[in-house]
């Protein structure tokens, strides 16, 4: 038997249908299109381990150029806009353009001012004692000074992303205020880099802007340094801590052991007198370092000076 359906009967039926196709719709997601430029938390731990070698490395060198005690410490690592990488520098400041050979693009360095009067008041002959509290713009003069200390820098810097892919990064200008290197767009994400550096008894940043496109480019390189852990990493870690080590000084002396001398001899000795020792002509000098035996060997003249002349090394336990 046929029966027409009322209106209200026919209005549930369709309430029903939208709430059914209601339910199966897939939940939306918001998207900003603006921050296609993220990069993974994978490489930023990557790129997290490379500063930290980079600060153990330039801290090394630049100690070694200035002789003076450069202490530096990785503080942060983030993903941020280019804007709010802006608003964190002083002005005015020391801020470097620097290239990325032979990649296209850029990244920012700024340096405290601090720091920099300090750098430049060692490579004129200061100590470092004194911490500088100079706030001004660094002149021309001061800033030619800077760019060969930046050059190490930089180097080092290129040196730690080599496991990734071979950077030269270098220096094209210079600037005093952060708004002068617009080379990003304030929306632009970027990977900033803060170091925290001691130098005598002044403590500054530095901190590098790194672009997060250019580095989610390398995705690839990023990749290959995962699977691979090579065996040459740690060779190269010996090789730099022995050349580190050959510049350290090691306290050395020649010692003729096993002589006895009767007291009453000793307080009676005056100016010209001759001591006359046990030892025969034949016996070897032992020469210490740093208070252990090292060498057997003959003491003898060298020019205008006392010499040691090596004969053979003492076994080693």
């Amino acid at each position: 038997m046929k029966r027409e359906l009322s209106q209200q009967e026919i209005d549930a039926v369709f309430q029903r249908t939208g709430e059914s196709a209601h339910e199966n719709r897939p939940a939306v997601m918001p998207f900003d299109f603006s921050r296609l430029d993220r990069i993974p938390k994978s490489q930023i731990r990557v790129v997290h381990q490379l500063h930290e070698e980079f600060c153990r490395n330039s801290s090394a060198n630049l100690s070694a150029y200035l002789r003076a005690h450069v202490s530096m410490n990785l503080v942060s690592l983030e993903q941020i806009s280019y804007a709010e990488f802006l608003e964190g520098l002083a002005s005015p400041s020391f801020i470097a353009f620097v290239g990325l050979r032979p990649y296209e693009g850029a990244a920012v360095m700024d340096m405290s001012p601090a720091l920099v009067f300090q750098f430049v008041e060692i490579l004129l002959g200061g100590d470092g004692k004194v911490a500088t509290e100079i706030q001004r713009k660094a002149t021309e003069i001061e800033k030619n000074l800077m760019r060969n200390l930046l050059r190490i820098i930089l180097q080092d810097l290129g040196e730690v992303w080599k496991n990734v892919t071979d950077i030269r990064f270098a220096v094209q200008s210079l600037a005093d205020e952060p708004q002068e290197l617009n080379i990003f767009s304030p929306g632009e994400a970027v990977v900033a880099i803060g170091i925290e550096v001691a130098v005598g008894s002044t403590v500054g940043m530095i901190n590098f802007a790194l672009p997060s496109l250019f580095i989610k480019r390398l995705r690839h390189m990023f990749e290959r340094l995962r699977r691979v852990q090579p065996a040459e990493s740690k060779l190269r870690d010996q090789v730099h801590m022995a050349k580190l080590l050959g510049n350290v000084g090691l306290h050395m002396e020649a010692r003729l052991d096993g002589l006895t001398i009767r007291a009453r001899d000793l307080l009676n000795l005056n100016v010209g007198d001759v001591l006359a020792l046990d030892a025969p002509l034949e016996q070897k000098i032992s020469a210490l370092l740093n208070g252990e035996p090292k060498f057997l060997g003959d003491v003898g003249v060298a020019g205008t000076k006392l010499g040691f002349r090596v004969d053979h090394e003492l076994e080693q336990e």
